[in-house]
């Protein structure tokens, strides 16, 4: 495994990847390796017109490109099940998704239309209900993958069961953190849930490690304490961070190296969390299977969608 690149990956031709947040940063850098390998790539992302300068960008560089682009908005569940519904109608098996969009440590607790918090409905409600949604095209697919994109942030999270929307209390790191030890627990129990219910899914989870990517840069700095933040962890990024490409190796280990495996989780070996992807150890809260199994049952009832794939009532939020 040391020292796999993406010069490393297996052809993908003849496979069906979905991307969520593939318009910029870690998510087009996955999207168009595994376009330049031969899949057919489905950038799912919430902005149309950065949806179109990805797809230019990916063209351009690679001519014979399969790639198109779906409208999704994680921080909404009808957005959510429409562009689950468009996906489903092509009456195909995917092979490959990859939930990487994400929204990081925003200054003031906000929630979505659903009334959600923000960042837990972005980041993984969003991610559980596509899923769940998907799973009948993923049960179709070949040597299937879901990959979920964490952080290292996720070692500080905490999973309170009875605090999932952090009404007693916001910490935007922390929250971010939650968010991403939820994707670790996600993906923990979609392959335990898998295997036991012969759903043939292999799922794994992947962090960038300290990458350059725009997600600092989109932060909403709303004081000029948080100004000056966002400034100084910019430009510690260009100085010491490796690039969103290198980055997006250990995701892309996890989505088609062969000896990646169920439940395992991949990122970068090397100083400054930079460097070819190794398998990495999980924060110890993320193998609390207990946790994960409340979670997961917390998470069909908000967001109202059964990986069996029938609908729930939707909880009061």
């Amino acid at each position: 495994m040391t020292g796999w690149t993406i010069a490393d990956m297996p052809p993908q031709h003849g496979r069906l990847a979905v991307v969520t947040g593939a318009t910029g940063g870690l998510g087009f850098e996955t999207a168009i390796a595994l376009a330049a390998a031969g899949a057919e790539v489905v950038l799912a992302s919430r902005n149309d017109s950065k949806g179109a300068e990805a797809l230019e960008k990916i063209r351009a560089a690679h001519p014979a490109a399969q790639v198109r682009f779906e409208q999704l908005d994680l921080a909404s569940l009808r957005s959510v099940a429409a562009c689950a519904d468009r996906l489903l109608a092509a009456d195909r098996g995917i092979d490959l998704l990859v939930n990487n969009a994400a929204v990081m440590a925003l200054p003031r607790r906000r929630e979505t239309g659903d009334g959600f918090e923000q960042q837990f409905g972005t980041n993984y409600l969003g991610h559980f209900a596509l899923t769940a949604r998907l799973l009948p095209a993923l049960r179709r697919g070949t040597r299937t993958r879901v990959v979920n994109v964490s952080s290292l942030a996720a070692w500080q999270g905490r999973i309170d069961l009875d605090d999932l929307q952090s009404e007693r209390g916001y910490r935007p790191m922390r929250v971010y953190g939650n968010t991403k030890l939820a994707m670790l627990l996600f993906t923990l129990e979609l392959q335990r849930r898998s295997d036991a219910g012969g759903w043939g899914l292999l799922s794994a989870a992947a962090h960038p490690g300290w990458a350059r990517t725009d997600i600092i840069a989109n932060v909403p700095a709303e004081t000029g304490l948080e100004q000056g933040f966002v400034r100084l962890a910019e430009l510690a990024a260009r100085v010491l961070a490796q690039s969103a490409a290198a980055g997006a190796q250990h995701t892309l280990f996890a989505a088609t190296s062969p000896t990646a495996c169920g439940g395992g989780y991949y990122g970068p070996s090397g100083l400054f969390f930079s460097g070819p992807p190794v398998a990495t150890r999980l924060p110890p809260r993320a193998k609390n299977a207990a946790v994960a199994a409340g979670l997961w049952e917390a998470s069909e009832r908000l967001t109202g969608v059964a990986f069996a794939g029938q609908e729930v009532p939707l909880a009061a939020t």
